[in-house]
Protein backbone atom coordinates (compact mmCIF):
# COMPACT_ATOMS: atom_id res chain seq x y z
CA UNK A 1 0.00 0.00 0.00
CA UNK A 2 2.90 2.41 0.69
CA UNK A 3 3.99 2.12 -2.95
CA UNK A 4 0.48 2.91 -4.11
CA UNK A 5 0.13 5.92 -1.82
CA UNK A 6 3.44 7.34 -2.98
CA UNK A 7 2.03 8.04 -6.44
CA UNK A 8 -1.46 9.20 -5.61
CA UNK A 9 -0.76 12.62 -7.13
CA UNK A 10 -2.87 15.43 -8.54
CA UNK A 11 -4.09 15.35 -12.14
CA UNK A 12 -1.35 15.85 -14.70
CA UNK A 13 -0.48 19.54 -15.00
CA UNK A 14 1.81 18.86 -17.97
CA UNK A 15 2.93 15.92 -20.07
CA UNK A 16 6.30 15.78 -18.29
CA UNK A 17 5.19 14.35 -14.93
CA UNK A 18 7.61 11.76 -13.57
CA UNK A 19 6.85 8.20 -14.57
CA UNK A 20 4.81 6.29 -11.99
CA UNK A 21 6.14 3.28 -10.11
CA UNK A 22 3.02 1.16 -10.47
CA UNK A 23 1.07 -0.03 -13.51
CA UNK A 24 -2.50 1.17 -14.07
CA UNK A 25 -3.92 -2.19 -12.99
CA UNK A 26 -1.81 -2.17 -9.83
CA UNK A 27 -3.08 1.29 -8.96
CA UNK A 28 -6.67 0.12 -9.40
CA UNK A 29 -6.01 -2.95 -7.26
CA UNK A 30 -4.49 -0.81 -4.47
CA UNK A 31 -7.10 1.96 -4.59
CA UNK A 32 -8.78 2.48 -1.22
CA UNK A 33 -12.53 2.14 -0.80
CA UNK A 34 -12.77 5.92 -0.56
CA UNK A 35 -11.74 6.09 -4.24
CA UNK A 36 -14.89 4.25 -5.33
CA UNK A 37 -18.50 5.33 -5.59
CA UNK A 38 -21.63 3.21 -5.88
CA UNK A 39 -23.58 3.26 -9.14
CA UNK A 40 -27.23 3.75 -8.14
CA UNK A 41 -29.34 0.76 -9.14
CA UNK A 42 -31.97 3.09 -10.59
CA UNK A 43 -29.44 4.15 -13.24
CA UNK A 44 -28.71 0.60 -14.38
CA UNK A 45 -30.39 -1.39 -17.13
CA UNK A 46 -29.73 -5.13 -17.51
CA UNK A 47 -29.85 -6.80 -20.91
CA UNK A 48 -29.99 -10.60 -20.87
CA UNK A 49 -29.01 -12.27 -24.12
CA UNK A 50 -30.54 -15.45 -25.47
CA UNK A 51 -27.70 -17.57 -24.07
CA UNK A 52 -28.20 -16.10 -20.60
CA UNK A 53 -25.22 -13.75 -20.74
CA UNK A 54 -25.81 -10.31 -19.26
CA UNK A 55 -24.82 -6.80 -20.22
CA UNK A 56 -25.18 -4.06 -17.59
CA UNK A 57 -25.63 -0.49 -18.84
CA UNK A 58 -25.37 2.66 -16.76
CA UNK A 59 -27.67 5.39 -18.10
CA UNK A 60 -26.76 9.09 -18.20
CA UNK A 61 -29.90 11.07 -17.34
CA UNK A 62 -27.87 14.19 -16.53
CA UNK A 63 -26.82 14.38 -20.18
CA UNK A 64 -29.83 13.00 -22.09
CA UNK A 65 -32.82 13.00 -19.71
CA UNK A 66 -35.58 12.61 -22.31
CA UNK A 67 -33.89 9.79 -24.19
CA UNK A 68 -33.00 8.00 -20.96
CA UNK A 69 -36.58 8.30 -19.70
CA UNK A 70 -37.74 6.75 -23.00
CA UNK A 71 -35.27 3.89 -22.62
CA UNK A 72 -36.42 3.13 -19.09
CA UNK A 73 -40.05 3.21 -20.25
CA UNK A 74 -39.28 0.89 -23.17
CA UNK A 75 -37.53 -1.51 -20.80
CA UNK A 76 -40.42 -1.46 -18.33
CA UNK A 77 -42.79 -2.19 -21.22
CA UNK A 78 -40.59 -5.19 -22.20
CA UNK A 79 -40.06 -3.62 -25.62
CA UNK A 80 -36.76 -5.41 -26.21
CA UNK A 81 -37.84 -8.80 -24.85
CA UNK A 82 -37.60 -11.09 -27.86
CA UNK A 83 -35.68 -8.46 -29.80
CA UNK A 84 -32.23 -8.95 -31.27
CA UNK A 85 -28.80 -7.60 -32.00
CA UNK A 86 -28.97 -7.12 -35.76
CA UNK A 87 -25.78 -5.24 -36.55
CA UNK A 88 -22.14 -5.82 -35.61
CA UNK A 89 -19.96 -3.59 -37.72
CA UNK A 90 -16.27 -4.30 -37.36
CA UNK A 91 -14.34 -1.51 -35.65
CA UNK A 92 -17.49 0.57 -35.15
CA UNK A 93 -20.71 -0.40 -33.33
CA UNK A 94 -23.00 -3.18 -32.12
CA UNK A 95 -26.68 -2.30 -32.59
CA UNK A 96 -29.91 -3.83 -31.31
CA UNK A 97 -33.62 -3.33 -31.81
CA UNK A 98 -36.97 -4.36 -30.28
CA UNK A 99 -39.10 -7.28 -31.31
CA UNK A 100 -41.54 -5.05 -33.25
CA UNK A 101 -40.54 -1.47 -34.05
CA UNK A 102 -43.98 -0.74 -35.49
CA UNK A 103 -45.89 -1.67 -32.35
CA UNK A 104 -47.73 1.22 -30.65
CA UNK A 105 -45.45 3.26 -28.41
CA UNK A 106 -45.82 2.70 -24.68
CA UNK A 107 -47.28 5.51 -22.62
CA UNK A 108 -44.95 8.33 -21.52
CA UNK A 109 -42.72 7.90 -24.57
CA UNK A 110 -41.59 11.13 -26.23
CA UNK A 111 -41.76 10.22 -29.90
CA UNK A 112 -39.51 13.07 -31.03
CA UNK A 113 -36.99 13.91 -28.27
CA UNK A 114 -34.90 17.07 -28.42
CA UNK A 115 -31.35 16.85 -29.76
CA UNK A 116 -29.65 15.97 -26.48
CA UNK A 117 -26.19 16.06 -27.97
CA UNK A 118 -24.65 18.51 -25.50
CA UNK A 119 -25.55 20.30 -22.27
CA UNK A 120 -24.52 23.33 -20.29
CA UNK A 121 -21.36 22.93 -18.25
CA UNK A 122 -23.09 24.68 -15.35
CA UNK A 123 -23.35 22.46 -12.29
CA UNK A 124 -20.77 19.95 -13.50
CA UNK A 125 -17.35 19.38 -11.98
CA UNK A 126 -14.84 18.81 -14.77
CA UNK A 127 -11.48 17.10 -14.23
CA UNK A 128 -9.53 18.18 -17.28
CA UNK A 129 -7.09 16.11 -19.29
CA UNK A 130 -3.92 18.10 -20.01
CA UNK A 131 -3.31 16.79 -23.51
CA UNK A 132 -4.33 17.96 -26.96
CA UNK A 133 -7.56 16.55 -28.36
CA UNK A 134 -8.49 16.59 -32.04
CA UNK A 135 -12.23 16.85 -31.47
CA UNK A 136 -12.73 19.35 -28.64
CA UNK A 137 -11.07 22.42 -27.15
CA UNK A 138 -10.91 20.57 -23.85
CA UNK A 139 -11.62 17.04 -22.67
CA UNK A 140 -11.82 15.35 -19.31
CA UNK A 141 -14.29 13.75 -16.94
CA UNK A 142 -17.54 15.32 -15.73
CA UNK A 143 -19.14 13.47 -12.83
CA UNK A 144 -17.16 10.44 -13.97
CA UNK A 145 -18.17 10.55 -17.63
CA UNK A 146 -15.72 11.13 -20.53
CA UNK A 147 -16.61 14.45 -22.11
CA UNK A 148 -15.54 17.10 -24.54
CA UNK A 149 -16.09 20.79 -23.87
CA UNK A 150 -15.99 24.13 -25.65
CA UNK A 151 -15.99 26.01 -22.35
CA UNK A 152 -19.71 26.68 -22.01
CA UNK A 153 -21.01 23.26 -22.99
CA UNK A 154 -20.01 19.65 -22.45
CA UNK A 155 -20.90 16.49 -24.33
CA UNK A 156 -20.36 12.79 -23.86
CA UNK A 157 -17.61 11.28 -26.00
CA UNK A 158 -17.93 8.23 -28.23
CA UNK A 159 -15.46 6.08 -26.31
CA UNK A 160 -15.39 2.28 -26.29
CA UNK A 161 -18.45 0.94 -24.48
CA UNK A 162 -20.53 4.12 -24.75
CA UNK A 163 -24.19 3.59 -25.66
CA UNK A 164 -26.07 5.82 -28.08
CA UNK A 165 -29.40 6.17 -29.86
CA UNK A 166 -29.62 5.24 -33.53
CA UNK A 167 -31.58 7.69 -35.68
CA UNK A 168 -32.59 8.58 -39.21
CA UNK A 169 -31.49 11.76 -40.96
CA UNK A 170 -31.75 15.06 -39.05
CA UNK A 171 -33.86 16.50 -37.57
CA UNK A 172 -34.74 13.02 -36.31
CA UNK A 173 -32.98 12.22 -33.01
CA UNK A 174 -34.22 8.65 -32.47
CA UNK A 175 -36.72 7.69 -29.79
CA UNK A 176 -34.46 5.13 -28.09
CA UNK A 177 -35.86 1.91 -29.53
CA UNK A 178 -32.68 1.20 -31.49
CA UNK A 179 -29.49 1.50 -29.48
CA UNK A 180 -25.84 0.97 -30.30
CA UNK A 181 -22.62 0.56 -28.36
CA UNK A 182 -19.16 1.56 -29.55
CA UNK A 183 -17.04 -1.58 -29.95
CA UNK A 184 -13.86 -0.10 -31.39
CA UNK A 185 -11.44 2.79 -31.47
CA UNK A 186 -13.46 5.86 -30.56
CA UNK A 187 -15.46 7.25 -33.53
CA UNK A 188 -15.31 10.73 -32.04
CA UNK A 189 -16.60 12.31 -35.24
CA UNK A 190 -20.01 11.20 -33.99
CA UNK A 191 -19.76 13.43 -30.90
CA UNK A 192 -22.60 15.98 -30.77
CA UNK A 193 -24.28 14.26 -33.74
CA UNK A 194 -26.15 11.54 -31.87
CA UNK A 195 -27.54 11.20 -28.36
CA UNK A 196 -25.24 9.25 -26.09
CA UNK A 197 -27.28 7.84 -23.21
CA UNK A 198 -24.95 5.64 -21.16
CA UNK A 199 -22.13 3.13 -21.11
CA UNK A 200 -21.65 -0.60 -20.66
CA UNK A 201 -20.20 -1.35 -17.24
CA UNK A 202 -20.27 -5.14 -17.45
CA UNK A 203 -20.53 -7.62 -20.31
CA UNK A 204 -18.84 -5.60 -23.04
CA UNK A 205 -16.62 -8.57 -23.79
CA UNK A 206 -19.75 -10.47 -24.89
CA UNK A 207 -20.76 -7.79 -27.36
CA UNK A 208 -17.25 -7.27 -28.67
CA UNK A 209 -16.86 -10.97 -29.46
CA UNK A 210 -20.01 -11.31 -31.56
CA UNK A 211 -19.65 -12.40 -35.22
CA UNK A 212 -19.33 -9.44 -37.58
CA UNK A 213 -22.20 -8.80 -39.94
CA UNK A 214 -21.43 -9.22 -43.63
CA UNK A 215 -24.13 -6.91 -44.97
CA UNK A 216 -23.91 -3.17 -45.57
CA UNK A 217 -22.77 -1.32 -42.42
CA UNK A 218 -22.34 -4.62 -40.61
CA UNK A 219 -25.99 -5.71 -40.54
CA UNK A 220 -26.66 -9.43 -40.49
CA UNK A 221 -27.97 -10.53 -43.90
CA UNK A 222 -29.80 -13.56 -42.53
CA UNK A 223 -32.27 -13.33 -39.62
CA UNK A 224 -30.83 -16.61 -38.38
CA UNK A 225 -27.65 -14.68 -37.58
CA UNK A 226 -29.43 -12.24 -35.25
CA UNK A 227 -28.33 -12.49 -31.62
CA UNK A 228 -31.41 -13.02 -29.50
CA UNK A 229 -32.25 -10.74 -26.59
CA UNK A 230 -34.15 -12.51 -23.85
CA UNK A 231 -35.01 -9.40 -21.86
CA UNK A 232 -34.03 -5.84 -21.00
CA UNK A 233 -35.05 -4.60 -17.54
CA UNK A 234 -34.29 -1.68 -15.25
CA UNK A 235 -32.07 -3.13 -12.53
CA UNK A 236 -34.30 -1.60 -9.85
CA UNK A 237 -37.21 -3.74 -11.10
CA UNK A 238 -35.30 -7.00 -10.67
CA UNK A 239 -35.44 -9.08 -7.48
CA UNK A 240 -32.76 -7.87 -5.03
CA UNK A 241 -30.70 -11.05 -5.49
CA UNK A 242 -30.51 -10.40 -9.25
CA UNK A 243 -29.57 -6.73 -9.10
CA UNK A 244 -25.99 -5.82 -10.04
CA UNK A 245 -24.07 -3.82 -7.44
CA UNK A 246 -21.26 -1.95 -9.16
CA UNK A 247 -18.84 0.80 -8.29
CA UNK A 248 -16.87 3.25 -10.42
CA UNK A 249 -13.60 4.87 -9.49
CA UNK A 250 -14.16 8.51 -8.58
CA UNK A 251 -12.47 10.65 -11.21
CA UNK A 252 -11.86 13.36 -8.59
CA UNK A 253 -9.89 10.96 -6.37
CA UNK A 254 -6.09 10.81 -5.92
CA UNK A 255 -6.23 7.17 -7.03
CA UNK A 256 -7.74 8.15 -10.39
CA UNK A 257 -5.13 10.90 -10.81
CA UNK A 258 -2.41 8.29 -10.28
CA UNK A 259 -4.16 5.89 -12.65
CA UNK A 260 -4.37 8.62 -15.30
CA UNK A 261 -0.69 9.43 -14.84
CA UNK A 262 0.20 5.77 -15.25
CA UNK A 263 -1.88 5.48 -18.44
CA UNK A 264 0.06 8.41 -19.89
CA UNK A 265 3.49 7.27 -18.68
CA UNK A 266 3.69 3.50 -19.03
CA UNK A 267 6.63 1.92 -17.25
CA UNK A 268 5.49 -1.70 -17.48
CA UNK A 269 8.40 -4.00 -18.45
CA UNK A 270 6.97 -4.29 -21.98
CA UNK A 271 7.39 -0.57 -22.68
CA UNK A 272 10.68 0.82 -23.93
CA UNK A 273 9.63 4.47 -23.85
CA UNK A 274 6.57 6.02 -22.20
CA UNK A 275 4.32 8.10 -24.46
CA UNK A 276 4.00 11.04 -22.03
CA UNK A 277 0.48 11.46 -23.32
CA UNK A 278 -2.89 9.77 -23.50
CA UNK A 279 -6.20 10.29 -25.28
CA UNK A 280 -9.50 10.69 -23.47
CA UNK A 281 -10.88 7.34 -24.58
CA UNK A 282 -7.70 5.53 -23.58
CA UNK A 283 -8.47 6.27 -19.92
CA UNK A 284 -11.47 4.01 -19.24
CA UNK A 285 -12.95 4.69 -15.82
CA UNK A 286 -12.33 1.55 -13.70
CA UNK A 287 -15.38 -0.40 -12.56
CA UNK A 288 -15.72 -3.15 -9.98
CA UNK A 289 -18.34 -5.16 -8.14
CA UNK A 290 -19.17 -3.55 -4.81
CA UNK A 291 -17.32 -5.40 -2.03
CA UNK A 292 -19.45 -7.28 0.45
CA UNK A 293 -19.77 -5.75 3.89
CA UNK A 294 -17.32 -7.32 6.36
Amino acid sequence: MRRALSILVALLPTAAVAAPALTPSEIVDHAPNSAWTDVPEDRLVVMTLGDGGQVVIETAPDFAPVHVANIVSFARAHRWDGGAITRVQDDYVVQWQPRDEKAPLPSRIVAHPPAEYERSRQGLSLQGLAFFDSYAKAVGFADGWPVGSDGGHVWLAHCYGMVGVARDMPPDTGDGQELYVVNAEAPRQLDRNLALVGRVLSGMERLGALPRGTGAQGFYVDKAQDVAIRSVSPAADLPPAQQPHLQLMRTDSPAFAAYLNARANRTDPFYVRPAHGVSLCNVPVPVRTRPSAP
